[in-house]
Formats: C-alpha cells, sequence, structure tokens
C-alpha cells in the first residue's frame, strides 16, 4: 500500500526541520548564536527558499534548536535522578547535572533573547516542578528540609544555581552544589 500523502509531507517536513536543527546546532557549536539563514541553508543541504518555507528568520531557528536542546537536558536530568535510590544523592546528582549543563563563558546578545522566550518560561516552570517533587521527596524522608514549601526550595535553587553559568572551572560549580544541598538539610 503507498504511503498516504499527507504522511509523506509530513515525513519531509520532519527530515527538513532535523536537518536545519542538526546544522543549526553545528554551527553553534564551531561559532556561538551569530548565525544567517545562508549558513543554516548550506550547512543542512537545503536552499534559502526550503530554509523560509519552514522558519521565519534566524531567530524561528535559534528558538526552534533551543527547545530541542532544552527537551534534550530534561531527558537528561531525568535519567540522572532515575539512576539513584537515595533522596539526597539523587537531588546532589540532579542538581550537580544541572549546574554542569548551565556553565558558560558568557551570552551574546542572541543567547539573552533566547533566554528571555517564552518557551523558557515554560521550561522553567517545568524545571522547578521536578526539582520539587525531588525535595518533597528527601522532605518525606526526613532527610531535606519539611520546613520551607518545596516549591520555594525549587525556587532558592534555580536561583543559587544560575550563578554556575559564570563560574570558571568544574570544582568551582562543585562547591556551589555542595552549599546549595547543605542549605537544604534540615535545620538541627
Amino acid at each position: 500500500m503507498p504511503t498516504p500523502w499527507t504522511e509523506t509531507v509530513a515525513g519531509h517536513r520532519s527530515s527538513v526541520r532535523d536537518a536545519v536543527l542538526d546544522a543549526a546546532s553545528a554551527l553553534v557549536a564551531a561559532q556561538g548564536l551569530d548565525l544567517t539563514m545562508s549558513q543554516v541553508a548550506e550547512r543542512a543541504g537545503i536552499g534559502r527558499a526550503t530554509l523560509y518555507r519552514h522558519f521565519a528568520d534566524v531567530d524561528a531557528v535559534l528558538t526552534a534548536w533551543h527547545e530541542r536542546q532544552i527537551g534534550s537536558h530534561l531527558q537528561h536530568l531525568t535519567a540522572v535522578r532515575d539512576r539513584v535510590a537515595d533522596p539526597v544523592e539523587r537531588v546532589e546528582q540532579v542538581l550537580a547535572a544541572y549546574a554542569g549543563m548551565s556553565r558558560h563563558g558568557g551570552q551574546s546578545a542572541a543567547a539573552a533573547r533566547l533566554h528571555r522566550s517564552e518557551h523558557v518560561g515554560r521550561v522553567r516552570d517545568q524545571l522547578r516542578d521536578f526539582l520539587a517533587e525531588l525535595l518533597a521527596e528527601g522532605a518525606r524522608a526526613g532527610r531535606l528540609r519539611g520546613d520551607v514549601p518545596p516549591a520555594e526550595l525549587a525556587e532558592f535553587v534555580l536561583g543559587a544555581l544560575t550563578a554556575a553559568g559564570e563560574l570558571p572551572s568544574a570544582a568551582a560549580v562543585q562547591r556551589l552544589v555542595g552549599v546549595t544541598v547543605a542549605g537544604l538539610r534540615p535545620p538541627p
């Protein structure tokens, strides 16, 4: 039975989108976030007209690429969570992974625009909820603070680990995670 036209078109759109996002990823890794549509089209092996049929401008490409990156980060954090049974160690491992992903060497104007995008707010909410559940587990086990609502602690953690983005080394990031986890332990 032949493939229906709608499935063929959807498959083509999906493969073009994947090629564009793969191209954007390679370009970002090589030169940062200052891309042009011509560079993306050339790297993806498609014409500019095709690229413009799928994305209005380079900001749309970068936003889609960033959404895919964030999805990958959330999957990674979930995998880290699922590898550890002890609630405190679980929180520590997730926070270390998150802080490591947050580490970068300054932000370009394009990066600042991406981090102010609407999709980032939605993902931050997901991340806060993800962390709040881990913190609630630890509190229920009596191993993490129970005197502060988990959602508030999750906001604290996200705020504290924002500093990881500017730290000079992985060792500095680990120290920050250690201080953060110490603040999550129950008061004496």
